[in-house]
């Protein structure tokens, strides 16, 4: 263990730091001057493969079957650590935009290279910075572009699945999107909310099958529930 910290401090973080400064060039060039459509993605699906590669970090992803590309999802997954990130990001294969809190956007060149990707950026302050936000994740959704969501809202502190919010499932029937659950399985382990440094790990990814929203919304609670429930059967424990 001593030589794997070693490796970290003095090898594979170094190349992730300039690794990640690439990405968020390439990233904000390209999105600037090409739109966010490609340049949105493919630098980060390439970063994020190697975030996991340098941290010894195995993904495996079953259930792609279960959705189609050039098809708008909304994507909800659990959040077990820092690692959901990068193993979505690098092996879900699907190009999509991220939902994430405002306060990232203060990220240094990172949150700014986001902006430019065009993620959508929650920003639940006041009803018009509300309206603004759906305004930005339809734009942003238009063509068959997916969004990828934690609808936990932050990672969880024990391991375990807890009560999901409403904001992606709104958007879901606000747009008229199939949901897809993804379970998360290994993230934890490999590097919980607490750690500071990522341990070697498996990481599984478990697409499940789309589930309609409804149309009129009433039924919100249900599609709720029956997307965290997928997710748990996916898990070793229930959680």
């Amino acid at each position: 263990m001593i030589f794997y910290r070693i490796y970290q401090i003095f090898i594979m973080l170094p190349i992730l730091l300039t690794a990640t400064i690439i990405a968020a060039l390439l990233t904000s060039v390209g999105s600037i001057l090409f739109g966010g459509r490609w340049w949105g993605y493919w630098p980060a699906h390439i970063w994020a493969r190697l975030f996991c590669i340098m941290s010894f970090v195995r993904v495996t992803v079953t259930g792609r079957e279960n959705i189609s590309k050039g098809t708008s999802y909304v994507f909800v997954a659990n959040h077990q650590g820092a690692y959901d990130i990068f193993s979505i990001y690098g092996y879900l294969n699907h190009n999509f935009k991220w939902m994430m809190k405002k306060g990232l956007e203060s990220i240094p060149l990172v949150g700014y290279s986001c902006r430019k990707a065009g993620h959508i950026y929650v920003d639940n302050r006041t009803p018009a910075a509300i309206r603004h936000t759906m305004q930005d994740a339809e734009r942003q959704l238009a063509g068959g572009m997916s969004v990828v969501v934690f609808p936990e809202g932050a990672r969880t502190l024990d391991g375990k699945v807890h009560a999901f919010r409403r904001g992606a499932y709104t958007l879901a029937v606000e747009f008229g999107l199939p949901v897809v659950p993804i379970t998360i399985d290994g993230a934890f382990k490999v590097m919980p909310r607490t750690a500071i440094l990522p341990r070697p790990g498996h990481i599984k990814l478990t697409i499940h099958r789309p589930i309609e929203a409804p149309a009129d919304g009433h039924d919100l609670k249900s599609l709720i529930e029956e997307s965290r429930e997928q997710i748990i059967s996916a898990l070793p424990e229930k959680s």
